[in-house]
């Protein structure tokens, strides 16, 4: 029987398995870096062990160091959680080793599926060897990869040498391993997989199917279970499952992942691991699968036949991105994240927690379950709607909009999604009244400090000034005997927190919270701006500043002072929060100051380099 368990991960998952642990009375060991000495999963576990440094490479990539935390601390356990080492199997081999249980695969089988191309291979499938016209488009992809990283569309074979390059750079950073691969690109397919239990004894389950299709970056933001409009394809993927399951012996929980498209499953690599979107299959079938790979573990054979499904569940995940800035990742602190009963929320933040620039922008996992998938959708963009979610910029507006869309109620979405509907879905719809809202809780909470308070000049107004979706907005209300009023509405209640408005006879509430110069209304946030811009932040011209923190890992080949850019030609590449990020020029002209070099370390608001615009001719032709 296991008695303590290392989880050799961080955030979120490494929270979601010491629950089940606790749970089962099992004692709990977590590892953090440097970055993460007050992270939550530090917090919660019953232990915690330092591995020096801030990096992954340093820290949650260092199989030694991992085995040594779990022996110091008297684990007789370890879970791999998701990402970092949990598909190493020589890092498997090092838990074994040490005499310590691995709750995974064996390494035999984590070592036949962790290449896509010899994964394939036992399949019955074969890469690309030579890339012609007629074959486009494809995918170049990484054969150790996972989250999209080391993956790109190639439309056009000119482009094909460029972005093999950028992937086997990618590919070797992100995951030690350079070797890439290309196969064909299916257009309009669905993203199916299937999550498979089996056993030390023989015995495979296919716990249903899950319909991953929205991807940002190649990686899932919404998961369902089971995949809606299957139909008989159901069968053929649970079977290509086990079959690819017993191929490797496989022990453990795992998934196998297809493209289903024109009725055919193609299939796309198998996953030795516990998948990110678990929850979906858990509500669907009653079960923890945390739990069962720990009693998987212990040598306990499955049952013959897997529970039932029942339902539908569906999970969007909450990124502290900005998907309108091409997801670029953000920073600062989460003063509050709460859904409303019902839904489950998986997250390894609480309030006031800060977001680093180390590790992946997830912030938490919102999973609703239902009778129908009607239900559970509505329920899921309800809750996510009224969530208080305070602190950095989010994908939220992004999920709920996503979740009502016709093509997503309907069952009709695909891998390109977000490719046709990402600028409609992100153009802002702010609620005119959010900053008169805003301005009034301001007064009100000035009022009760002894700052303002009411004025016997009932004809003066009150200026107030906000950014809203990029936009400024000024507003304008009064201090009177009465109480605060505004033109046009009428003011029913007040204060710092809640303010109550009628609008043509209808009453409307607007909950405040601020924190510093950031507002929150409802799920709005605005930013008060000063009475009078300051004249010092103005930048020159052409100025290309760091929309994120992060490190500089590459340069445009050639590029230098005095060289001709074109508008959108890509000059770097930041990396933040696990992901590359193109940066690009912002017009055409000349690059006339280039701040940037490999490795640096930037801030927000740094200046990369200047584009000075090519000045457009008047001279006749």
């Amino acid at each position: 029987m296991i008695t303590s368990v290392l989880v050799a991960n961080r955030g979120e998952i490494a929270c979601r398995v010491f629950r089940t642990c606790g749970e089962l009375g099992i004692r709990t060991v977590a590892v953090y870096s440097d970055a993460d000495e007050n992270a939550l999963h530090a917090r919660v576990a019953d232990e915690a062990v330092r591995l020096p440094g801030a990096a992954p490479s340093d820290t949650y990539l260092r199989g030694d160091l991992i085995v040594k935390a779990a022996l110091s601390a008297g684990a007789d356990a370890v879970h791999p959680g998701y990402g970092f080492l949990s598909e190493n199997a020589d890092f498997a081999r090092a838990v074994l080793d040490a005499g310590l249980v691995w709750i995974g695969p064996p390494p035999e089988a984590i070592e036949a599926m962790a290449s896509k191309t010899r994964a394939k291979k036992l399949m019955g499938l074969e890469p690309l060897e030579t890339v012609t016209a007629a074959d486009l488009p494809v995918l170049v992809k990484a054969a150790a990869g996972g989250g999209g990283r080391g993956m790109r569309v190639v439309r056009e074979l000119e482009a094909l040498d460029a972005e093999l390059t950028a992937a086997r750079a990618e590919a070797l950073s992100a995951f030690g391993d350079g070797e890439v691969f290309v196969e064909p690109y299916v257009e309009g397919g669905r993203h199916v997989e299937v999550q498979i239990l089996a056993d030390a004894h023989g015995t495979v389950w296919a716990l249903g199917t899950r319909d991953c299709s929205l991807q940002r970056r190649h990686q899932k933001v919404i998961e369902e279970a089971p995949a809606p409009g299957l139909g008989d394809l159901t069968e053929t993927l649970h079977d290509l499952s086990v079959r690819a399951a017993r191929a490797v012996d496989y022990v453990g929980a795992g998934t196998v992942e297809f493209l289903v498209a024109d009725g055919k499953a193609h299939f796309l690599e198998m996953n030795t691991r516990l998948q990110v979107e678990h929850p979906v299959t858990e509500a669907v079938f009653g079960v923890d699968l945390v739990a069962l790979q720990i009693q998987v573990a212990e040598g306990a054979a499955l049952a013959n036949d897997p529970p039932r499904a029942r339902g539908h569940a569906i999970e969007a995940r909450l990124y502290a991105e900005d998907p309108a800035r091409a997801w670029a990742p953000q920073t600062g602190t989460l003063h509050r994240l709460a859904v409303p009963e019902g839904v489950r929320l998986d997250t390894g933040y609480a309030d006031g927690d800060p977001i680093g620039v180390h590790y992946d922008p997830m912030l938490a996992k919102a999973i609703a379950y239902a009778s129908t998938r009607a239900q559970a959708l509505r329920k899921l963009s309800g809750a996510l709607e009224r969530a208080d979610i305070h602190g950095p910029t989010t994908n939220r507006d992004l999920l709920v909009r996503s979740l009502r869309h016709p093509e997503f109620a309907e069952a009709r979405m695909d891998t390109g999604f977000y490719d046709r509907h990402l600028a409609a879905l992100t153009t802002p719809t702010p609620d005119p009244y959010t900053p008169l809202a805003a301005a009034l809780a301001d007064a009100r909470s000035r009022s009760r400090s002894g700052f303002g308070g009411w004025r016997n000049l009932p004809s003066q107004s009150q200026t107030k000034r906000y950014d809203l979706a990029g936009t400024e907005h000024e507003v304008r209300y009064h201090h009177t005997r009465e109480g605060l009023t505004a033109d046009g509405v009428r003011v029913v209640h007040a204060d710092a927190r809640l303010v109550v408005l009628e609008v043509d006879g209808v009453r409307r509430k607007f909950e405040v919270t601020r924190y510093d110069d950031r507002v929150f209304v409802n799920a709005t946030v605005l930013t008060a701006l000063p009475r009078f811009p300051d004249p010092t932040a103005q930048q020159a011209p052409g100025s290309l500043l760091a929309p994120m923190p992060g490190t500089v890992v590459r340069v445009a080949e050639g590029l230098a002072t005095g060289a001709a850019v074109r508008a959108g030609e890509p000059l770097l590449w930041l990396e933040a929060m696990k992901m590359e990020h193109k940066i690009s020029a912002p017009t055409t002209g000349t690059l006339t100051a280039l701040h940037a070099t490999p490795g640096q370390q930037v801030e927000v608001g740094t200046l990369l380099a200047v584009v000075e615009t090519t000045p457009v001719s008047t001279a006749p032709h």
